[in-house]
């Protein structure tokens, strides 16, 4: 069921680049999306998880709902649970990823590349996601897949890096050495 969400942060992004999770499976393109829990993307996602589960379990919907819930096999969590991760901490988040690689596109709708330098880790983006109920041999669990991200507007960068300023190097044309700083 496709959900589309608006002005949510951007965690952990695999956007350009397919990655293996802890270096193990098949690698994907991935992200995390944050927001607070009084965002409206709240309700459409539980709305969603709702129908998927319904769909694929019917009546044993509410108890497969509440084991997976409580085993956190579900795309929607709790960000407390993540508190070391800069931007987690009361709020919620979203999992998605996909072997095939989203649209990655800029506010006017003109795709991004790498080198453009976003989205990035802490913008705020709009997302489409599809959540969908897994049951095979792998184990239930209700997913996410990553279709599009949207950058949206800037936002304070999550930890990790960040560019040099002007000010960080000094001039090399006066006769410094290269082994120190003017």
């Amino acid at each position: 069921m496709k959900v589309k969400l608006f002005n949510v942060r951007l965690a952990f992004p695999a956007l350009f680049e397919s990655k293996a999770v802890n270096g193990e499976g098949d690698p994907r393109f991935s992200a995390a999306f944050i927001f607070p829990p009084n965002h409206p993307a709240v309700a459409e996602i539980e709305r969603a998880i709702e129908a998927v589960a319904r769909e694929k379990w019917g009546a044993k919907a509410d108890s497969v709902l509440k084991t997976l819930r409580s085993t956190l096999k579900i795309c929607l969590h709790d960000g407390d649970k993540k508190a070391e991760y800069e931007g987690c901490t009361g709020n919620l988040f979203v999992s998605a990823s996909n072997k095939a690689r989203p649209r990655i596109v800029d506010r006017d709708n003109t795709i991004l590349v790498q080198a453009d330098g976003r989205p990035y880790a802490g913008c705020y983006v709009n997302a489409v996601i599809d959540i969908w109920a897994q049951d095979n041999k792998f184990g239930k669990r209700i997913n996410a897949s990553l279709g599009g991200v949207q950058f949206y507007q800037d936002g304070d960068a999550f930890a990790g890096g960040g560019i040099a300023s002007e000010d960080d190097f000094g001039s090399l044309e006066d006769g410094a050495d290269a082994g120190e700083f003017v």
